[in-house]
């Protein structure tokens, strides 16, 4: 689907968009630090760990781990393979709807390969995946607004955090 590339390209772990294909093997991890967060009206800088996990069903003994203290899970999918509409399901209810995740901390990227003509047309999502935030992207296209949705997700992210922080907080005090 192009998990890898998009992690690469999010992350700027590479120059270039594209290359030879190489499946992730279990997972990997891409720390950076992302400018410009916005989450409750201030800007300020966040620390991210992207961990790209194989999309393959034989690494599925590697997601518990991957879940465990998760803050955000962006569910990436190529909307040309009929086949990942119904893996995205499995893998929305693994990573969040059994992790007791919100819908505001899940991005959903049906990300077209280079060449696929992107086809931003409504998709057959079931009722649970058509509430999540979702973009299309197209690294070819318009690569700088894939950087300013996920930039934007970000900042939900953090937002949906530090509430959860204050709120844990006030409930110490009272």
């Amino acid at each position: 689907s192009g998990k890898s590339v998009l992690a690469n390209f999010l992350s700027d772990a590479t120059e270039s968009i594209g290359g030879e294909y190489s499946p992730t093997q279990g997972v990997r991890i891409l720390e950076f630090e992302f400018q410009s967060v916005t989450g409750l009206g201030k800007n300020a800088g966040c620390e991210v760990e992207l961990w790209d996990c194989a999309g393959d069903s034989k690494f599925e003994s590697c997601w518990p781990a991957l879940m465990k203290d998760s803050n955000g899970v962006v569910l990436v999918f190529n909307p040309d393979m009929p086949s990942h509409l119904k893996e995205i399901e499995t893998w929305y209810s693994s990573f969040v709807s059994t992790q007791g995740g919100q819908d505001s901390q899940c991005l959903l990227i049906a990300h077209h390969k280079p060449g696929s003509g992107a086809d931003n047309r409504r998709l057959g999502l079931s009722p649970q995946l058509s509430k999540l935030n979702m973009i299309h992207s197209n690294l070819e296209e318009d690569p700088e607004e894939v950087r300013q949705e996920f930039r934007h997700y970000l900042g939900s992210v953090v937002k949906s955090l530090s509430e959860s922080r204050e709120r844990e907080e006030m409930s110490i005090i009272n």
